[in-house]
């Protein structure tokens, strides 16, 4: 594996990461707190390495420019202005919601979940549409 590949492990811990939110969702709405626990836990492991690889990718290769000219090239930075800001901004309340969590103080974390969770699903899900639209099109 070269770093060339971590766009795709990238695109992979997105969409694992957009999953595991979904079912722990799903698991808090039908009140199984621990199942919501364990794949809330998931979901932040695999963007944890998400940024890792992340990171790691565009240390050697830089930014990658867009290579269409064609009408999907507004749509990409439609989409990718707003993933990137999202995803800069909800990285320390990620943090906060968790601990908050591990503290048992479940009022605050759902209060800042409300939030967090439609905008770490939408970087999970976005950065997803981002890699089909930059390197599989």
């Amino acid at each position: 594996m070269s770093v060339n590949d971590l766009s795709t492990v990238n695109a992979v811990l997105n969409a694992l990461s957009f999953v595991l939110l979904l079912i722990g969702y799903h698991h808090i709405r039908h009140g199984r707190q621990a199942k919501h626990k364990t794949w809330m836990v998931g979901a932040l492991i695999s963007s944890m390495f998400f940024l890792i690889s992340y990171l790691i990718y565009h240390y050697h290769v830089g930014s990658v420019p867009y290579p269409h000219y064609d009408w999907t090239r507004p749509l990409y930075f439609i989409l990718l202005v707003p993933h990137i800001i999202l995803a800069a901004a909800m990285t320390p309340f990620i943090f906060y919601m968790v601990y908050r969590a591990l503290q048992g103080r479940f009022e605050l974390h759902k209060r800042v979940a409300r939030v967090v969770f439609p905008v770490w699903v939408f970087v999970s899900i976005s950065g997803v549409l981002i890699y089909v639209m930059l390197y599989l099109r």
